[in-house]
């Protein structure tokens, strides 16, 4: 094995990355090397490229980023016991101290002391990558490929938030197309929504979510005012559960005032500010239950992960806009920032052979989405 690896680095405080030759890690006792098949590029990654405000308050440069991935396993630590070399795994970025009063009541997710990977410690956008054994996730080759391996993280998270509450023969609004909405569309069409409905001011998101399952689509600047279209979709009556999942205050009060009374607001998107509601007719007055969620829950959520994309009943390939490799990492940020790509994936070089392009029918983007996302899920 060589003593280097080309790695995705944030190198300076300021905007952009930068592909470097760094040390391949080394390994503690209880890590494993997991040589990189193919790694997911996230709305934190794109936080951290831009060097906004939350960046420069949590990163701590030199950094290699990274935390949505898939590899093989090529070196275990002396005190590992169930991952082997040659496994073919993912990981949970969220590396949880195991102790704390959250972690051991069942919600690791909400751990005070999480380290994340590619946020608090080196991460996947590299050729190895070393993670604690604790965090890690076996595959099946068979069954799941490179890429979409690599997203099952994101994927978590809107398993966790749309399968929160029971949507079965219901009505689903989401609001908010960036890839974990749109992830909800599938999952809500696949799990038995009666009506699926998607909201954002992007076009071609909007066709991605048709292509996902949605009912029907709307685009709040086109047509009048959304919640009356929702209303006037769902047979005249409000929305059983509302999904808001671009933290955008427009979309937030708009979840609020399509619920019907009696109904379910899911709140997963993150606002960059504080936002103002009224609660007295939009929450109280309505009776509303109203739920705030962050991340997935580990491991209980990527159990319900595998099941949902090893057996096929959500395909994430029409969300990959395509395949990037290193050196195309600050265009591939550039894509984003303008909303013309969904989903990104990074393929180390000494992948490329074996993981073909993918690409969705993409198109120059309207507009951009509105995700409001300030802080790594």
């Amino acid at each position: 094995m060589p003593t280097t690896m080309r790695a995705v680095r944030k190198a300076k405080s300021e905007r952009g990355l930068t592909v470097e030759e760094v040390p391949i890690p080394i390994i503690k006792s209880d890590e494993v090397l997991v040589e990189v098949e193919a790694a997911g590029i996230c709305g934190t990654d794109l936080h951290i490229w831009n060097w906004d405000a939350w960046s420069r308050h949590r990163i701590k440069p030199p950094l290699t980023l990274g935390h949505e991935f898939s590899g093989t396993v090529v070196e275990v630590g002396s005190q590992v016991e169930h991952i082997q070399v040659g496994d073919f795994v993912s990981a949970e970025s969220h590396i949880t101290c195991g102790m704390c009063y959250q972690c051991r009541t069942g919600q690791a997710h909400l751990c005070p002391r999480t380290r994340i990977l590619g946020v608090d410690i080196d991460g996947a956008f590299a050729e190895y990558v070393a993670v604690p054994e604790k965090v890690i996730w076996l595959n099946d080759r068979e069954k799941i490929s490179a890429e979409i391996a690599a997203i099952q993280e994101p994927f978590g998270n809107a398993v966790f938030a749309t399968l929160d509450q029971d949507i079965t023969g219901k009505s689903v609004a989401i609001l908010g197309c960036g890839p974990i909405g749109l992830f909800s569309v599938g999952i809500a069409k696949a799990s038995g929504a009666s009506y699926v409905y998607a909201s954002d001011i992007n076009n071609n998101r909007l066709q991605l979510a048709k292509t996902m399952g949605a009912t029907e689509v709307f685009n709040p600047k086109e047509g009048g005012d959304v919640v009356d279209r929702l209303i006037e979709a769902n047979q005249g009556l409000g929305i059983d559960v509302v999904l808001e999942m671009s933290g955008s205050p427009i979309a937030i009060n708009t979840a609020f005032r399509a619920a019907r009374h009696g109904g379910r607001v899911v709140l997963f998107g993150i606002p960059a500010d504080p936002v103002e509601i009224d609660i007295a007719e939009n929450m109280i007055f309505k009776n509303l239950h109203v739920t705030a969620l962050n991340g997935r829950r580990i491991f209980e959520t990527w159990f319900k992960t595998r099941w949902l994309l090893a057996n096929k009943v959500v395909d994430l390939t029409p969300l990959i806009t395509k395949t990037i490799e290193f050196d195309e990492i600050n265009d591939a940020m550039e894509l984003l920032a303008k909303g013309e790509a969904c989903k990104l994936v990074l393929i180390p070089e000494i992948q490329s052979p074996r993981a073909p392009k993918v690409a969705s029918a993409w198109r120059v983007a309207d507009d951009v989405s509105d995700h409001g996302t300030v802080q790594h899920r």
